[in-house]
């Protein structure tokens, strides 16, 4: 499961431009799962850094598509403009995010027993940008520990959104609908 696999090395042989990964398995369909991660404008109520993320030009997502994703870490807070790379709808979907230089990719795969493999992975292919290099050892800690803070991050996103995936999963089966239980209003 991969995605250009130029975009897996980085020139830049710093820590921090190694390639950040997280991965699981989610009790979920495919389908419903790229349904969950393909609604990029709901990247901020998983990920730990993540504000906001949206799109920049009519026409949804689309290869070419740009989003600004506003990110905070702390009393820190910084826009990124990212672009849509690849687009394999049910498969991949990656954005570059030019003010870094990295590549966050989606990568979804079927299990033999209905679930749903995901691949989040963040390789830098052509370096960490001059600004990330200055930025994060000003106001991020330093881009090593950055890093480390993203690939926790990564993962914790990851399992946010296979979260949502399984309700929403659950919700479609009958098993439980939204809005309905002892806590609904």
């Amino acid at each position: 499961m991969t995605s250009d696999p130029a975009a897996s090395t980085s020139p830049d042989p710093s820590p921090a431009a190694r390639e950040l990964r997280a991965e699981r398995v989610v009790d979920a369909p495919p389908a419903v799962v790229w349904a969950t991660v393909s609604d990029v404008a709901r990247m901020g109520e998983w990920s730990p850094e993540l504000v906001t993320m949206r799109a920049l030009l009519p026409g949804g997502l689309r290869v070419g598509q740009q989003y600004l994703g506003i990110n905070r870490r702390g009393a820190v807070v910084w826009p990124s403009r990212s672009v849509v790379a690849e687009l394999e709808p049910g498969r991949l979907l990656s954005w570059d995010t030019r003010t870094s230089g990295a590549r966050w990719i989606w990568e979804l795969e079927p299990t033999d027993d209905g679930r749903t493999r995901v691949v989040h992975r963040r390789p830098v292919p052509r370096g960490l940008t001059g600004l990330s290099r200055l930025a994060a050892p000003l106001l991020l800690g330093g881009s090593d520990a950055h890093a480390d803070e993203l690939e926790a991050g990564m993962a914790r996103t990851v399992e946010r959104m296979g979260a949502a995936a399984s309700a929403s999963a659950v919700g479609e089966q009958g098993w439980i609908t939204r809005g309905s239980g002892p806590d609904a209003g």
